[in-house]
């Protein structure tokens, strides 16, 4: 059982082929459970992505991150993209501010073999930071546009063709970002990034005295 997941939201998403195998959940956690996952998330005013190890959590958030490596919500995923993620490694990444440079159109690393995005954000009003779906590498060539309020959820199969970004935008904009990746080689690979960007911040600060 999981407390903080709407595994039953998940499990009646409906996947789209086209233009390459992804869903969205509108909201993936249990409503009465939001506010308190809200609340724990960690403190983020930064720009660029965060490992787990580089930030401080509250207890609600990190029973959420337990689920989410459970064997239910990786069976769920496992069936939406016909996909066996049972024993693939799990990296989690978090952003908690966007920069007018972030969102820029890409498709995902060769190493990761399903992305999971989960947003934590107040009604979201912003006419930019809503993640495209696109056909090519052209923000106006989308077919779907998500939202990132609090619980929404966007899965997809990571594919040669998976273009996605969103239109700029810049302030808070929080979200988790689970990859499923190939081995054990593409998490050192991941974690050597990240762990440098967070020291090189961290020297910055020290250094600028902010």
């Amino acid at each position: 059982m999981t407390e903080l997941l709407n595994l039953a939201a998940l499990k009646d998403a409906r996947v789209n082929q086209q233009p390459y195998p992804y869903f969205v959940v509108e909201q993936s956690l249990m409503t009465d459970k939001v506010d308190a996952i809200m609340q724990d998330f960690p403190l983020i005013n930064e720009g660029g992505s965060f490992t787990l190890e580089d930030t401080a959590s509250g207890p609600q958030f990190d029973a959420l991150i337990d689920e989410l490596n459970g064997t239910l919500f990786r069976q769920q995923i496992s069936e939406k993209l016909d996909l066996d993620l049972s024993i693939l490694p799990m990296i989690v990444t978090l952003r908690g501010y966007s920069r007018e440079k972030d969102g820029r159109i890409h498709t995902d690393s060769k190493s990761k073999i399903a992305t999971i995005l989960i947003y934590f954000n107040e009604q979201w009003t912003a006419q930019g930071g809503k993640l495209r779906i696109l056909n090519s590498d052209n923000m106006e060539d989308s077919v779907a546009e998500i939202v990132p309020n609090a619980g929404a959820m966007l899965g997809f199969r990571v594919t040669d063709n998976c273009w996605h970004g969103h239109p700029p935008f810049e302030g808070s904009r929080r979200s988790i970002q689970i990859n499923f990746v190939a081995d054990d080689a593409a998490v050192k690979k991941h974690h050597n990034r990240h762990g440098f960007t967070a020291k090189l911040k961290g020297i910055k600060k020290l250094f600028s005295g902010s």
